[in-house]
């Protein structure tokens, strides 16, 4: 596995075209899946998290192969990626997670629920009174941290309250298409301590990422040794 920092080149941060051409999530999704792809039928294999310095971006990836730059935009720092891990060792994280719980209806279909959304209608039917409603960061903290919290319980690692932050939360909606039914997701951005559990199944967790849409730069796991 390799990790790769990827930044915009000066003159590309001057272009007029390509700030046209990151107009949301689904325009940097293209322009990281270009640096990974080598035909129309390869699947993702690689992971990646967006980042801005003011307002130039950059991405860091996790992938199977090296990214290539065949834009010539793109300054890209490449190295292999083998973490090693312990049982028991402490390393501070960042996370961007689209966090979801999935419900069954009547009917036994599946839906996928916004865990914040979810929390805030949940306590809507509590009917509680106004002064014992939580705040929106209050909810964003709680329902995003046991959302993790049970994630990690799957791929390796434990965290406790009150070492974790859960912030940032945002809704999106985008069309890859004119005309195409929209894509909506939330996000959450999550900093902290973890504490690995189980260093093989952690592992996978970094190379492949946790939670859905990592096509749109969720789920990849930036760690280091605790300080």
């Amino acid at each position: 596995m390799y990790l790769s920092r990827i930044r915009l080149r000066p003159e590309a941060a001057e272009s007029r075209e390509f700030w046209q051409s990151l107009r949301g999530e689904y325009q940097a999704h293209h322009l990281v899946w270009s640096l990974f792809t080598d035909g129309p039928d390869r699947e993702r294999d690689f992971l990646y998290r967006q980042e801005f310095s003011g307002s130039v971006p950059t991405f860091y990836a996790v992938s199977e192969r090296k990214p290539v730059n065949r834009g010539g935009m793109w300054m890209i720092e490449s190295k292999e990626y083998a973490p090693v891990l312990s049982e028991g060792q402490r390393l501070e994280f960042v996370l961007q997670a689209n966090p979801i719980r999935t419900k069954r209806d009547e009917k036994g279909g599946h839906h996928r629920h916004d865990v914040v959304m979810d929390a805030k209608t949940r306590i809507q039917e509590e009917g509680r009174p106004a002064s014992e409603i939580p705040s929106q960061q209050e909810i964003v903290q709680v329902a995003g941290f046991a959302w993790l919290a049970t994630r990690g319980e799957k791929h390796g690692f434990s965290v406790q309250a009150g070492e974790v932050r859960a912030d940032g939360y945002r809704q999106m909606r985008f069309s890859k298409k004119k005309g195409q039914r929209p894509i909506q997701l939330s996000t959450i951005d999550y900093t902290g301590l973890l504490t690995v559990t189980d260093p093989e199944v952690f592992r996978q967790a970094l190379f492949s990422g946790i939670g859905p849409a990592k096509g749109f730069g969720c789920g990849m796991l930036m760690v280091r040794p605790a300080r």
